[in-house]
């Protein structure tokens, strides 16, 4: 007499940018004996995910540790099929995965977009920390625009918002704070991020599923979360898997050049 059993165990461990869970959900079917594992992502973005197997009696079409990029608002993405060795033998699996926004495997970019700055037409505003700044930007290209309570954050770069995070109150100097910023997130034509943080409580005008356009209005500048006074934190990065980022240098136009890196201590105009 044949003798089959399966068992079932599934363990998520999710490393999130932000208070928002993500809206993908991960899911076995049995057909003839083999397993298909089945993901559905309902995020604009694609949303990568990382599998480590247990199996018994069963071969794997995707192997331990690799990374797969499901494709933004897929139904039924096919992650992995789990095949019988011996027909007639008992198998198991088990598995553990991990997952993440965006294309993990992701290595180009358009290096040469240039883009706005983000704040009004006529203003003049100081970078007070820049690339690898030592308070809070070690080894990381951010930038922190000098922008009073309350003042317009314009879009750098068109895309389409991913993430809205609104309703905090919370600031401190210190990193502890992080978990309380409010932000905008946003997705660009080439697969690169651009987070827009610590805007004021309900500072953002602009919803998830929106597109905008490059100079549109996002919303308005705060000191929620991991600040010390109200600035705008501007970065632009790759996501990765273990929730790592390449973080990614921007040229701006100014009124002095076309492109140019945007340094600390310096202000810049725009009159575009």
């Amino acid at each position: 007499m044949e003798r089959t059993f399966f068992l079932f165990f599934l363990f998520i461990q999710t490393f999130l940018f932000s208070q928002e869970k993500w809206n993908i959900q991960f899911y076995n079917e049995v057909s003839n004996r083999e397993i298909s594992i089945f993901a559905d992502n309902n995020e604009l973005m694609p949303m990568s995910a990382q599998f480590t197997f247990k199996l018994t009696n069963l071969t794997c079409t995707l192997p331990n540790d690799d990374i797969v990029v499901i494709p933004p608002q897929t139904k039924k993405f096919l992650i992995a099929k789990l095949v019988p060795i011996k027909p007639n033998e008992a198998n198991s699996f088990s598995y553990t995965n991990s997952y993440n926004f965006g294309n993990a495997r992701q290595e180009s970019f358009d290096e040469d977009y240039i883009y706005a700055l983000p704040f009004e037409k006529g203003k003049t505003q100081t970078i007070f920390q820049g690339y690898n700044g030592k308070f809070s930007h070690q080894n990381e290209f951010a930038l922190d625009f000098d922008l009073k309570l309350g003042s317009p954050i314009l879009a750098a770069r068109e895309g389409i918002v991913v993430e809205v995070v609104n309703n905090n109150t919370r600031n401190c100097p210190d990193n502890s704070c992080a978990k309380f910023n409010n932000r905008i997130l946003i997705l660009h034509s080439d697969g690169t991020f651009a987070d827009y943080s610590h805007l004021k409580y309900q500072g953002a005008v602009v919803k998830k599923g929106g597109l905008v356009k490059k100079d549109q209005l996002l919303g308005y500048s705060g000191s929620t979360g991991f600040a010390s006074g109200p600035h705008l934190h501007f970065v632009v990065f790759i996501n990765r898997i273990d929730g790592k980022r390449t973080f990614i240098k921007t040229k701006f136009k100014t009124s002095e050049s076309e492109a140019t890196l945007l340094e600390e201590g310096k202000n810049y105009t725009k009159n575009y």
